[in-house]
């Protein structure tokens, strides 16, 4: 699939204008200095990252040992396919002059490997592979891998069909203004390589229990989509089930590009990472959750409830933390956790939690947040909680005179045009009291009428968090995607809201 360039484009600043460039972000960056993320996308960018032939019927896949690394550190890339050979061409994506992506390391040529079956438990559903001879990528260079989400796009040589495997670099020692997290166990939940996910609609014989990261991302559930096959949920929707209205284009990278083409200094990590907790999530400004954000861990959300007293939160996201899961080794590696555990909404009669009698681990069973027995409605953390979808429709401005709308001459029932949707947040009313509505919509979701909120409530510590209380926000961003994957939504008032929220949000925030 095509985007707005020719399938190869290069863009490199020519020489005498660079150091007026540098200049130029010196004065006009969020920031109000060059910093790491705005003078990496003075370098060339390329469109050469996009996949021409996609290969959606396992001509070549592949997965990664893991989901981020620290910079400096390596990983390993499992590939399979039945060509004689194929080729690893490693991006870092971000803007680069509207070229989406790096070439960071290219042009890796390795013999072809048609790896075995996966496991197969038939007790969890679990499916899981244990792959030979990977590729060790090493991220030694540190004037090549700064912090970033990565794409290896894999090549079959010779009948040319192409894939992703998708990783994050981390830079868990350098602090910056905004940590951005990739929702990867929502990325996991939805994929359903070798048959099984956690939904019935794209599962065969019914859902799983347990998936595992150890294997493929499956293409997209709409085909015209393809164009996203191995990368989650960062270029395409994964989750969009048959027949569902909703676009297949997804929202993580429409983000990214837009952080990166502003100047933010932003590093990148996963939800997995926040499960880790630590120092991965100290030295930050503020911590962004970014489109489908639904699969949280117990230690997640300690640590991020945690980290809210030291940095601001911004949910430019929905459905967040709206079921809980459980992290287990590999069953086949004992890799930690490689293995995510979702019994979902028959948790109380078959996770193994709830019915081993021992009331000491009923925190970490896998259902609701805001069910029992957690009883922990999602609202606590993010302000809002998610009330329906899916929908496409107008988010509806109904507090104008908040700091949010500054300089974007918006009056109450003006309307941001279909940035609501697939699936909506609302204020339920519960918790914090300290919640101020900022935009509330309205629209019929199974026969009735359902109401979508943007909020905002402050921290005892001075910091806020902000719920957009749509997924699509990152579509008022940046175009990526259009026309292919769907139509236009981009706002420069919601561009505007963008900026007024992390320029408060840095402000507001000393690093230690």
């Amino acid at each position: 699939m095509k985007i707005s360039r020719p399938a190869e484009v290069v863009v490199v600043p020519h020489a005498a204008g660079l150091a007026a460039l540098v200049l130029g972000l010196v004065a006009f960056s969020p920031a109000s200095f060059a910093n790491p993320v705005s003078l990496e996308n003075l370098r060339g960018g390329t469109t050469g990252w996009q996949l021409t032939r996609p290969a959606v019927h396992h001509e070549i896949e592949g997965y990664a040992s893991a989901v981020s690394i620290e910079r400096g550190e390596s990983l390993d890339l499992f590939v399979s396919t039945a060509n004689t050979a194929y080729r690893l061409d490693v991006y870092r994506m971000g803007w680069y002059g509207g070229a989406g992506a790096r070439l960071v390391s290219g042009g890796i040529v390795r013999p072809g490997r048609l790896q075995p079956s996966p496991h197969f438990d038939p007790a969890t559903g679990l499916i899981e592979c244990r792959w030979q001879d990977p590729y060790r990528l090493h991220t030694r260079d540190e004037s090549e891998w700064l912090s970033g989400l990565y794409l290896v796009k894999l090549t079959g040589i010779p009948d040319g069909f192409q894939s992703y495997i998708i990783f994050v670099v981390r830079e868990d020692r350098r602090r910056s203004d905004l940590l951005f997290q990739s929702s990867v166990t929502t990325y996991q939940a939805y994929n359903n390589w070798g048959g099984k996910s956690l939904y019935d609609f794209n599962s065969e014989g019914g859902r799983a229990r347990k998936v595992s990261f150890n294997r493929p991302y499956a293409p997209s559930a709409n085909p015209a989509a393809a164009s996203g096959v191995g990368a989650g949920e960062f270029l395409a929707n994964l989750s969009v089930p048959p027949h569902d209205p909703s676009p297949p284009a997804g929202w993580e990278y429409n983000m990214v590009r837009w952080l990166e083409r502003e100047g933010y200094d932003v590093t990148y990590g996963t939800n997995l990472d926040s499960h880790g907790g630590g120092p991965r999530l100290s030295g930050h400004r503020a911590w962004l959750s970014v489109g489908h954000d639904e699969y949280w861990t117990w230690e997640a959300r300690a640590h991020i409830e945690e980290a809210r007293r030291g940095m601001s939160l911004l949910f430019f996201s929905a459905n967040v933390c709206y079921w809980q899961i459980r992290l287990e080794p590999s069953a086949l590696t004992g890799a930690p956790d490689r293995t995510i555990v979702a019994y979902k909404d028959t948790a109380l009669s078959e996770d193994p939690y709830a019915t081993d009698g021992n009331p000491g681990n009923d925190h970490l069973i896998t259902g609701r947040w805001r069910d029992a027995p957690l009883n922990n409605p999602e609202e606590r953390l993010v302000g809002v909680m998610y009330d329906g979808g899916p929908v496409d429709r107008d988010l509806i401005v109904t507090n104008p005179s908040h700091w949010v709308f500054a300089e974007t001459h918006l009056e109450t029932g003006d309307r941001l045009p279909r940035l609501l949707g697939y699936e909506a947040d609302r204020w339920f009313g519960l918790v914090p009291r300290s919640t101020e509505v900022l935009a509330e919509s309205l629209y019929w979701y199974e026969g009735g009428l359902h109401v979508a909120d943007m909020a905002l409530y402050e921290t005892t510590e001075g910091r806020f968090v902000f719920a957009a209380g749509t997924i699509q926000w990152s579509w008022g961003l940046d175009d990526f995607g259009v026309p292919a994957w769907r139509s236009s939504r981009l706002n420069q008032a919601a561009q505007q809201i963008t900026r007024n929220i992390l320029s408060r949000s840095i402000e507001a925030t000393v690093l230690p």
